[in-house]
């Protein structure tokens, strides 16, 4: 009786440390997406706190631009929102979505006003407006970086749940998809 219940429990310990194997590599890659996240959650923070100082530098000599600036704080309130959202899940597919919308209508609002900056040399040479004009220049080269880094890793994770037989193990375990910026 006990020859007969052998493979048996032998096929049920392989399937346990089959699954346990692959529990620990959806984790360590869901790890790696919420790493590559942090980067971004970073970069997107500093601009913001770049272009918040820039507008409020830029308040008195563009008053003449108020819409243009009023536009580029608004976009730059709804990236806020949806990276405070995308902080909370950032595998989530719907709020990392939501940021990249945002920061999409960033971009093109900042075009205007950047636009507007470069025409005034001498508003460009004051010390607060150059460091802050830096760092937005800099920036989105620096978060492309970051964003392709996040999303190779989520193309891992979302790669590796597709897979089957893991794919059966996500619907038991709840592995969603990761999103993409």
């Amino acid at each position: 009786m006990i020859g007969d219940l052998l493979p048996w429990v032998a096929l049920l310990v392989l399937l346990g440390l089959w699954m346990l194997g692959a529990y620990n590599r959806i984790t360590a890659l869901r790890a790696a997406v919420l790493s590559a996240w942090t980067p971004v959650d970073q970069l997107i923070g500093e601009r913001g706190q770049a272009l918040a100082q820039l507008l409020v530098d830029l308040a008195e000599p563009l008053a003449g631009e108020a819409a243009a600036l009023e536009a580029v704080a608004q976009a730059q309130a709804q990236v806020q929102t949806a990276l405070d959202a995308a902080r909370r899940r950032p595998v989530a597919p719907d709020s990392v979505a939501d940021l990249s919308k945002a920061d999409a209508v960033l971009a093109a609002v900042w075009v205007r006003v950047l636009a507007l900056v470069e025409q005034q040399p001498d508003l460009r040479a004051k010390p607060a407006v150059a460091q802050a004009l830096a760092t937005l220049t800099a920036a989105p080269a620096q978060l492309a970086f970051a964003r392709r880094v996040f999303n190779q890793a989520g193309e891992a994770y979302n790669a590796a749940t597709h897979q089957f037989p893991t794919r059966l193990l996500g619907a038991v375990l709840r592995f969603a998809e990761a999103g993409r910026l």
